[in-house]
């Protein structure tokens, strides 16, 4: 505002114009949009010194020396440290590591505030070095949680070394780490500037963590994509879930589907301005469970769990018929995945149900499938409703021979 040219302009004490409005008059709304644009890409051969596409993703060209940060798990480090080292020196990429433990108990505030520690040492350029993640999904959680961090958010590229990873953690922008009994209770989205997918990382893979990753593809099968579901038949039913290690046909396909389908759930509602999300599908119950288990369950377990609650729901409710009840829980006992737990009381579902409820902002947003390859959300679950499902699910495992006590069924190598 400007003072009138006739009359003098008062003034305070510290020189300011006295014609400002008063309170509360002094208002600003400020908007702004950020693009946020990353790359998914499957490449074979990704540790290949000749194969530039991990290289790229550092900033090197080979000429002219760059610098990094690898976080990566101990076991993967183990396993592909050596070649990881020579493939970045190859293309003069200093590498700088930090090597945290890839189980769930590491998914914590103190292993981000190393990994940003780790950072200060090497004196990560704010801009153009990268955090290069490498590992399950337990790493690739806790590099990204401390690059959205270090200074505000620093780049930071995935490479996701298990099938869980590789289908579901490591292609989103979600970050975050454990905290109290809460799974994920501190995070961010933070997208990646890549994701490169190398399937030939899966034949080092343990069969149970083979497993664990089938369960978010069933998951994806179930709410999105019958032909998927029905190509999860075959395949379990053949070879079993470790054929997705071999690079046939059928495993890439069954791969990329599943890759697709998350990432098209994902792209429109990246900071869950949405709070009805498909790919919440076997997650209202299982955060509850998977911190509870004793012995742990992996994730994909815990949701495998989750998910024949679910579809027991969504069959009392009509939107099951009786045969694709059937075939979603043989496929998911098929696979080597449980179907129910002891720590699953009626109570401890109505526990995480309540707390679903403030995660999803005062409602219960349940996805339930509505037929094979569907999805529809339900807000008013009862006590009763979860009992009941419960108990049909561990006759249904009892009648497929499931473990009573939870126990992850045995998968040969």
């Amino acid at each position: 505002m400007s003072p009138s040219a006739s009359a003098p302009t008062p003034t305070t004490p510290f020189g300011a114009s006295a014609d400002l409005p008063k309170p509360p008059g002094l208002t600003w709304r400020v908007q702004s949009r950020e693009p946020v644009g990353y790359d998914v890409h499957i490449v074979r051969g990704l540790l290949d010194p000749a194969n530039p596409t991990l290289a790229r993703a550092c900033g090197a060209d080979g000429q002219n020396p760059t610098r990094c940060l690898v976080v990566v798990d101990d076991k993967v480090r183990t396993l592909y440290g050596e070649r990881v080292r020579a493939y970045l020196d190859a293309w003069r990429v200093e590498s700088f590591w930090k090597v945290l433990p890839g189980d769930e108990a590491a998914k914590e505030l103190t292993s981000a505030v190393e990994v940003t520690e780790a950072m200060t040492a090497m004196g990560l350029l704010r801009r153009t070095e990268k955090v290069v993640a490498i590992g399950g999904g337990v790493v690739l959680d806790v590099a990204g949680f401390a690059a959205s961090l270090y200074r505000r958010g620093v780049p930071y590229v995935r490479v996701p070394t298990t099938l869980l990873g590789q289908i579901d953690a490591g292609i989103g922008v979600k970050t975050g780490v454990n905290h109290g009994t809460h799974k994920n209770r501190l995070g961010t989205y933070y997208a990646p500037e890549t994701a490169l997918i190398d399937p030939e990382f899966l034949a080092t893979v343990d069969p149970r963590h083979i497993v664990n990753g089938t369960a978010e593809i069933i998951k994806m099968a179930l709410v999105k994509d019958r032909t998927l579901f029905e190509l999860l038949e075959a395949v379990v039913a053949g070879a079993g879930p470790q054929s997705l290690t071999a690079g046939g046909a059928a495993a890439t396909e069954v791969i990329s589907r599943a890759i697709a389908g998350m990432l098209d759930e994902l792209e429109p509602n990246l900071w869950e301005q949405v709070l009805e999300r498909s790919v919440d599908y076997g997650h209202t119950f299982s955060p509850s469970l998977e911190l509870r288990a004793d012995p742990p369950l992996l994730h994909g377990e815990a949701v495998a769990a989750d998910m024949a609650i679910c579809v027991a729901l969504a069959h009392h409710r009509g939107l099951l018929c009786a045969d694709d009840t059937d075939r979603a829980l043989r496929l998911m006992h098929d696979a080597g995945l449980p179907l129910s737990h002891p720590v699953f009381t009626t109570d401890l579902l109505a526990e995480s149900l309540r707390d679903a409820v403030k995660h999803r902002d005062g409602l219960q947003r349940v996805p339930l499938t509505d037929g094979i390859g569907r999805v529809r959300f339900v807000n008013d679950l009862t006590h009763e409703e979860l009992g009941r499902a419960r108990e049909f699910v561990a006759q249904r495992a009892a009648a497929l021979g499931a473990p009573e006590d939870g126990r992850v069924l045995a998968v040969a190598s």
